[in-house]
C-alpha cells in the first residue's frame, strides 16, 4: 500500500503570473522547509505540481508582535499555528486534469487551483509520473541524474531530447560542474544517445581525476567506464602516459591546418588588431597554404620586400609575425606539417559510434585550448553538414550522420558577444541541430556569453552562482524567472543543482548522485578495464582493426 503523501497546509491566496500563497499547517513546522521542494497542489478536477519558492512567518494579529511573549513555551504552543503560522509561496508549474479521462496528460499551467485547495508533499508515483521513470516504457531516455531534496526517490532527464538541443552546465567554481557533466556524459553513452566529443582542458574526464571526497580521492574518466567505446586522443602524449592512461592516440595540427578565423577567436588572448588581421588575408594570398610557414621564415628584410612588391603594411606584418612565434611557442602540438590527418581519425571513430576525449595534458593554457578546439570543431563541423546535405537529399536510401555532442569548457571566452556571431561555436549553438551536433558548454561566468546564444540553450543544469550578472544570464529567455532566482541562491555550494529547460518537463532541484562505485556499476556493469598492460594493448589493436579495416 502506498505510503499516504504528508498533509502541508492549504491555499488562502495568490494568481496566476505571481504563485500561490499556502498557509503552513500547524502541525508542520516552518524549519522543515526548504525552497526548491516538489509539492503537488489537490484542486477539485485538477492536480498541480509546483516548487515551493519562498518561506516567511505570518500573524492573524499584528499585536502579538508588538508585546510578543518570550520564555512562556505554553504560551508560544498556544500562538503557533492559530495566531502565528508559516506562509509559504508556491509556483504551480504542471497541471493534470482529471475530467473522468482514462489517461490524462500533464501541460503547462493555464489556471490555479481554488481557495483552501490542499498542499500535499509530492510522493514518488508523483516524481515518475512528472519525470519518467530509468529503463521503463518503449522509451528509454530516461536517466536518473539524482534525488529532489528531500527524498531517495530518482529524479530523470529526458536524454533523448536532451540530445537534440544545445546545452549548459553552469556554477561558480568549485561547484562540481566537472562532477555533473560526468554524470549527464556517462548517461549520453551508456544509453547510446549520440556520441560525444570532449576538449578536456583540465584532463579531468578520460582517465582518472582527483576528488574532494576523502573517502574517495579518485574517480573513474569515461575510459574506465566504457573501456572500447570511448577513444582518448592527447596532445601531450608524455603527460597521458605520466597519468597512467593506456593507449592515448597522439594528435598534431599543421600550421597549414590553421585559418585566420581561428585567429580571429584569439584576437584579445593575441592582442591582435583589424589591421594585423587584415594583412593576414594578403600574406595568404600571396603564399598560399603554407603562408603561416613560410612567414615565420621571413627576415625583416624580406618582409619590407614582400611589402614594396605587394599589398601590406610592414608593421602590420612583422606583429602578425611575432604573435605566430607566440602561438607556436604556447602549443607544442603544432608541428610545420603533419601527414597523418587526426581529424578524419576522429571524425571516423565518431561515425562508427565511439566517443571521443581530447586531453590537453600540460597544454592546458586558454591560447592552446582554444585554437585546438576551434580548428576541429570547424573540420567537424564541415564534414557534418556535408553528410546532412547528402541525407537531406536523399533520406529514404542514406542514413543520417550520427548525432554529436561536443563538449566545451570555458565557454564564454568562444561565445562572448564580440566573437559569438563568428566563431563555429556560435554557429552549432544557432543553427546546428539540423545538422545532427550540439553543445554541451560548460562554464563559471554565464554572463559573459552572447545573449542570443543562451535563449538557444535547451535545458540548463545551474550549481549555485553568486554573482548577479551570471544569475541573470542563466534565466534568459526563461518565463516567470524571479521565483526561480531565489531558489537558485539557495542551492547548497556542492551537489546541488537547479536543472530547467527542454528535457525535464518542469524546474527541479536535483541533489547529484554520487559518482562512485554504485553509480558505475549501475551505467557501465563490465567496466573494469584489464589491469596487464599488454592485455589493454591488444583490445585496443582489435578494436582499431575493426574500425579502420587494418
Amino acid at each position: 500500500m502506498a505510503k499516504k503523501p504528508d498533509y502541508l497546509g492549504i491555499v488562502t491566496q495568490g494568481s496566476l503570473s505571481g504563485g500561490l500563497e499556502m498557509r503552513l499547517n500547524e502541525k508542520a513546522s516552518v524549519e522543515d522547509l526548504r525552497v526548491g521542494r516538489f509539492v503537488v497542489v489537490e484542486g477539485k478536477n485538477t492536480r498541480f505540481f509546483s516548487m515551493l519558492t519562498d518561506v516567511s512567518l505570518s500573524t492573524a494579529n499584528p499585536r502579538i508582535l508588538v508585546n510578543p511573549p518570550q520564555g512562556d513555551d505554553f504560551v508560544l504552543e498556544v500562538l503557533s499555528g492559530i495566531s502565528t503560522f508559516g506562509t509559504v509561496k508556491v509556483q504551480p508549474m504542471l497541471m493534470l486534469e482529471q475530467n473522468g479521462k482514462a489517461q490524462p496528460e500533464l501541460s503547462p499551467v493555464k489556471t490555479i487551483p481554488s481557495h483552501f485547495s490542499s498542499v500535499y508533499e509530492a510522493t514518488a508515483d508523483d516524481f515518475a509520473l512528472v519525470f519518467g521513470e530509468e529503463g521503463k516504457g518503449a522509451d528509454n531516455g530516461y536517466f536518473n541524474i539524482g534525488q529532489p531534496l528531500n527524498m531517495d526517490t530518482p529524479i530523470c532527464i529526458d536524454l533523448s531530447k536532451f540530445v537534440e538541443r544545445s546545452n549548459g552546465i553552469f556554477g561558480k567554481s568549485g561547484t562540481g560542474k566537472s562532477f555533473l557533466t560526468r554524470i549527464f556524459l556517462s548517461g549520453m553513452i551508456s544509453k547510446d544517445m549520440a556520441s560525444v566529443l570532449v576538449f578536456d582542458m583540465h584532463n579531468e574526464y578520460g582517465w582518472q581525476a582527483i576528488s574532494e571526497n576523502k573517502s574517495q580521492p579518485r574517480v573513474k574518466g569515461l575510459k574506465q567506464l566504457f573501456g572500447a567505446d570511448v577513444v582518448v586522443f592527447s596532445l601531450d602524449a608524455e603527460s597521458s602516459r605520466a597519468r597512467g592512461l593506456p593507449d592515448a592516440h597522439e594528435l598534431y595540427i599543421g600550421y597549414d591546418q590553421i585559418e585566420i578565423e581561428d585567429l580571429e577567436l584569439l584576437k584579445s588572448e593575441l592582442a591582435l588588431s583589424e589591421a594585423t588581421l587584415e594583412n593576414a588575408y594578403i600574406v595568404k594570398e600571396k603564399f598560399g597554404p603554407n603562408w603561416i610557414s613560410t612567414l615565420l621564415e621571413m627576415t625583416p628584410e624580406e618582409i619590407d620586400e614582400f611589402v614594396e612588391t605587394n599589398k601590406g603594411h610592414p608593421t602590420a606584418i612583422k606583429t602578425l609575425q611575432r604573435r605566430l612565434n607566440t602561438v607556436i611557442a604556447k602549443t607544442q602540438y603544432l608541428k610545420t606539417r603533419v601527414n597523418h590527418n587526426y581529424i578524419d581519425e576522429i571524425i571516423r571513430f565518431i561515425q562508427a559510434g565511439k566517443h571521443v576525449v581530447l586531453e590537453f595534458g600540460r597544454q592546458n593554457n586558454l591560447l592552446a585550448y582554444m585554437l585546438a578546439t576551434n580548428i576541429i570543431t570547424r573540420r567537424i563541423h564541415r564534414e557534418y553538414v556535408k553528410q546532412s546535405e547528402v541525407y537531406l537529399a536523399n533520406p529514404e536510401k542514406v542514413a543520417p550522420p550520427r548525432k554529436l555532442m561536443i563538449v566545451i569548457e570555458e565557454a564564454h571566452k568562444f561565445l562572448s558577444p564580440q566573437v559569438a556571431k563568428q566563431t563555429i561555436f556560435g554557429i552549432i549553438a544557432r543553427e546546428m541541430r539540423k545538422y545532427f551536433v550540439t553543445l554541451l558548454i560548460v562554464d563559471q561566468r554565464p554572463s559573459g556569453i552572447d545573449p542570443e546564444v543562451l535563449s538557444q540553450i535547451g535545458t540548463r543544469v545551474t550549481a549555485l552562482l553568486n554573482d548577479e550578472k551570471d544569475i541573470e544570464a542563466v534565466f534568459t529567455g526563461v518565463p516567470g524567472s524571479q521565483a526561480l532566482r531565489t531558489v537558485l541562491s539557495q542551492l547548497d555550494p556542492k551537489q546541488q543543482a537547479l536543472v530547467l529547460g527542454y528535457a525535464t518537463p518542469m524546474p527541479v532541484v536535483v541533489r547529484a548522485r554520487p559518482f562512485d562505485a554504485q553509480f558505475y556499476q549501475a551505467v557501465a556493469p563490465s567496466s573494469e578495464i584489464p589491469s596487464d598492460k599488454q592485455t589493454r594493448q591488444a583490445m585496443a589493436r582489435k578494436a582499431q582493426a575493426e574500425l579502420f579495416g587494418g
